[in-house]
């Protein structure tokens, strides 16, 4: 049997190039473990074709050790300590505040992270020349609307497989409602530790709820090798940093939003609140990724523009880490080039090396759809979701920051009308004949707001 991004011969084949990435040297371990026949490129879905000899693998385990105690050298520009990443923040945000209706903005909020996941739900793993490929051969180029599996050409269906998990949830001639996902279990994960835990959560309770919501199933990459690690007795932070070479991926960064709209005005606050999260699983700019969706989110229930937005997500990332330049640069090119697939070409060019779950080119990606939008709901969302790399996820986040911007009154029923205002989950608490209201959910998020 195949686990996906839990076996330790693709785990070590990624933690090279993590180790690589953060400066450690490898090259002794990478040798030896070539010279007896493991992979040096890791797999780029969730697990090898073939699983390893039992030899192999057992050498995997020894050398991933090896590889945890290696010396990391600190970095004053990226750390991880909640203290020294807030030195750079900002007393005053500047946002507007503007007098709202927090409960359309919240209910924006959670429509729009839905309605951007499920678009991009059908084409998570596809690569951007695949998206292209299936809109053309469908008449849907450039995408504006759900995908389709409609006059798609088997030869097309071939080269670029579906997520076979989402054909028959996630085309437009399929969806009843919004199927279940990562993408909105944990938002659902952070509204349950605020209603039982409060505000004073720890990490350690955002793992004793992992435990007790989540399926082992419906855990990936980073969060994956996180619960691993519940299980086997380790105590956060070391969850985030055993055998695991996708701490700096995205995950964190699609569990924050939830804490901004809890945190209405106040990035700080839903910084914070994301930090002690994603360190459960995350560091450096893995962590960041998270801080910065929860401020955007802590920014767009209350604010009437974007440029406010994306100052106060940026500033909540220490300036000089590589995530702040990727934001940084992600602007200028999306704020500069009004073509998006030069915008793209770009991103690529710059951040193409790294895995399409990597923190670095979806954080970039993100930024860049949202400038190429100018506040436009579906323009932003069909260029993030177009433009590849981690599509469900990176369509949820956009989706949410201009869902809370213009909150639910003013989303497209194009877009709205096929959620039927029901999630689907598996969580206890949340889960039910029907799926959960959207609107249920925002009442409880306004709920346990500050």
């Amino acid at each position: 049997m195949r686990v996906t991004w839990a076996q330790p011969e693709d785990l070590l084949a990624h933690e090279l190039v993590a180790s690589r990435e953060e400066g450690r040297a490898v090259e002794d371990v990478e040798s030896r473990w070539v010279a007896a026949g493991g992979a040096a490129r890791p797999p780029r879905g969730g697990a090898a074709d073939r699983p390893a000899s039992p030899a192999l693998r057992a050498l995997a385990v020894a050398l991933m050790d090896e590889l945890d105690a290696l010396p990391l050298e600190g970095s004053a520009a990226e750390p991880d300590d909640l203290a020294a990443i807030r030195v750079g923040w900002p007393a005053d945000f500047a946002l507007a505040r503007a007098p709202v209706d927090r409960y359309d903005r919240v209910h924006g909020a959670w429509l729009g992270r839905a309605v951007g996941c499920l678009l991009g739900k059908p084409v998570e793993k596809v690569p951007r020349e695949g998206i292209r490929e299936i809109l053309e051969a469908t008449g849907r180029w450039p995408l504006s609307g759900y995908f389709t599996a409609v006059g798609l050409p088997q030869d097309v269906a071939d080269r670029w497989p579906w997520n076979r998990s989402s054909r028959t949830t996630s085309l437009v001639e399929n969806i009843d409602g919004m199927p279940e996902d990562d993408d909105l279990n944990y938002p659902l994960v952070a509204l349950y530790l605020l209603e039982t835990t409060g505000a004073g959560f720890t990490t350690d309770d955002v793992g004793t709820a992992w435990l007790d919501l989540l399926p082992g199933g419906r855990v990936f990459t980073a969060e994956r090798v996180a619960y691993r690690n519940l299980l086997l007795g380790v105590d956060p932070p070391g969850t985030a940093t055993r055998h695991n070479p996708y701490r700096q991926w995205i995950g964190a960064q699609i569990r924050g939003d939830l804490y901004g709209w809890a945190s209405p005005g106040d990035p700080a606050r839903a910084a914070e609140l994301a930090w002690r999260d994603g360190r459960l699983s995350h560091v450096r700019n893995g962590l960041y990724g998270a801080l910065y969706v929860a401020a955007l989110g802590a920014a767009a229930v209350v604010e009437t523009d974007l440029e406010p937005v994306l100052d106060a997500g940026l500033a909540v990332v220490p300036a000089d880490s590589r995530l702040a330049d990727a934001v940084r640069y992600a602007r200028d090119v999306a704020g500069a080039e009004p073509d998006w697939e030069r915008v793209v070409d770009a991103l690529a060019h710059r951040y193409g090396r790294l895995h399409w779950v990597h923190v670095l080119p979806n954080a970039a990606l993100v930024t860049a759809a949202l400038v190429h939008g100018r506040g436009d709901f579906t323009r932003s969302i069909c260029a993030v979701v177009s433009g590849g790399w981690d599509t469900d996820s990176c369509g949820a986040t956009v989706g949410a920051v201009l869902g809370g911007l213009h909150g639910a009154r003013a989303l497209p029923g194009e877009w709205v009308a096929p959620l039927r205002n029901r999630l689907a989950t598996s969580l206890p608490g949340f889960a039910r004949a029907g799926g959960v209201g959207f609107d249920e959910l925002a009442d409880r998020t306004v709920a346990v707001g500050s």
